[in-house]
């Protein structure tokens, strides 16, 4: 670990005998990450309604109902708001584990769909696979409820 940085922002303080003690500041938690979500975020990933249930430096989950806006023909849901939901949890994914948000581009992003998507809502499970200097690696799996049932994985690498 010697000569790493670590993966969280660090807050030092000198103290009276000239050591720098390390303090680190509380973790991100689910309620600071929906504030993010609901401010920061395009208009149509929140017409979604997005609800991060959890977030932390091993992965994120999110939900979001399943609404007649999101479905197509067939009553399942279209694969664009699967990916919507897929991008930002992984974005989610990297600002938990960065413990803070930061600019990040999808340089790819890759979706297979298992099944249709039918239920009550679809939760994302969503988290950092590697971690660089300039690219973050991650996959999610995108879950139908209450069925419990996959229905999409994908993975994505994103530009710091």
């Amino acid at each position: 670990m010697a000569g790493q940085t670590p993966p969280y922002p660090l807050l030092q303080r000198r103290c009276r005998v000239r050591k720098t003690h390390v303090i680190r500041k509380p973790p991100m938690t689910p309620e600071t990450a929906q504030s993010i979500l609901d401010q920061a975020f395009a208009p149509w990933v929140n017409a979604l309604h997005p609800k991060i249930t959890a977030i932390s430096e091993s992965g994120t989950t999110m939900i979001i109902p399943i609404t007649d806006d999101i479905m197509r023909i067939g009553g399942i849901v279209s694969g664009q708001a699967l990916a919507a939901l897929a991008d930002t949890s992984m974005v989610f994914a990297c600002f938990g584990y960065l413990d803070a948000p930061e600019p990040l581009g999808t340089v790819t992003l890759d979706t297979q769909f298992l099944r249709p998507a039918t239920g009550d809502s679809i939760r994302a499970e969503a988290e950092v696979t590697r971690a660089g200097k300039s690219m973050i690696f991650t996959r999610v799996t995108l879950i139908a409820e209450p069925s419990g049932k996959p229905v999409a994985m994908a993975t994505a690498t994103f530009a710091r």
